[in-house]
């Protein structure tokens, strides 16, 4: 009766969370069905740092030095070109990033392993066992007798190749008190029934923009580069939700 009555809760969690899938996955499928025979809709533009679980960025800063002129003198100490500098400087200027990623690594790990292990335990006479049934049954010759043997052998071979390039339009969202600048920077594009997203973000070094305020992406530190897509492409080559679902919470 008592495992009937443990067995019960675990059913009940069980069906929660099966409950609790399907209704998140609900609402997707609902959305889904509402735009058969059409295009994937394009994002609104909105202000990044208006965004549900925006937080602003916070870096180790140096002290803050104060600002020197000198009289009589058309420099100031921190300029970075005597003439207006028309790279992106402040909140809500533009700056483009060439995004070029090309990686390629190659891993091959093989690890085998095995253990043995025997103990043997008995009593061959215990205050004349041997003599007395009674005690040479309560008593056996062998009291305990253990054999063990485990091995294991893995095998793991990784083989990558990555290559991405292009360009996107990013805007400073943030200022920092060092001076260097947090960006952020969102394409879309829709091609028939998918939508292509490329989003680039990180913090970038005003002395790394060029002169034409361009940035290469392997100049922006803390950098987030996302690239995907969804539409009709997209849902074809994902699993399905119960496909998913099965996969993390079944053991085997």
């Amino acid at each position: 009766m008592s495992r009937i009555l443990q067995a019960r809760p675990r059913r009940a969690a069980t069906v929660a969370v099966l409950l609790a899938s399907t209704l998140a996955s609900g609402c997707s499928a609902i959305d889904r069905l509402a735009n058969i025979g059409e295009t994937p809709k394009l994002s609104a533009i909105e202000n990044p740092t208006a965004a549900p679980g925006y937080k602003p960025v916070q870096m180790p800063m140096p002290t803050a030095q104060p600002a020197v002129y000198n009289p009589n003198s058309l420099w100031r100490n921190g300029s970075r070109a005597f003439f207006k500098d028309q790279r992106a400087h402040q909140i809500g200027d533009l700056l483009t990033v060439s995004v070029n990623i090309t990686d390629k690594a190659k891993y091959e790990n093989e690890s085998s392993r095995s253990r043995s292990g025997n103990e043997d335990s008995g009593v061959t006479d215990f205050i004349g066992t041997n003599t007395f049934n009674t005690a040479k049954a309560v008593l056996p010759g062998r009291i305990l007798t253990s054999d063990s043997t485990s091995s294991s052998d893995g095998k793991g071979t990784i083989d990558r190749k990555e290559t991405l390039s292009t360009t996107v339009a990013a805007v400073v969202t943030q200022v920092l008190p060092n001076g260097n600048l947090v960006v952020e920077g969102r394409q879309e594009i829709r091609v028939n029934y998918e939508v292509r997203e490329l989003i680039v973000a990180g913090i970038v070094r005003p002395e790394d923009i060029q002169s034409d305020n361009t940035i290469d992406s392997t100049k922006i530190a803390e950098a987030r580069i996302a690239y995907g897509g969804r539409g009709q492409i997209t849902d074809v080559q994902q699993p399905r939700y119960g496909q998913q679902l099965f996969d993390i919470i079944l053991p085997f």
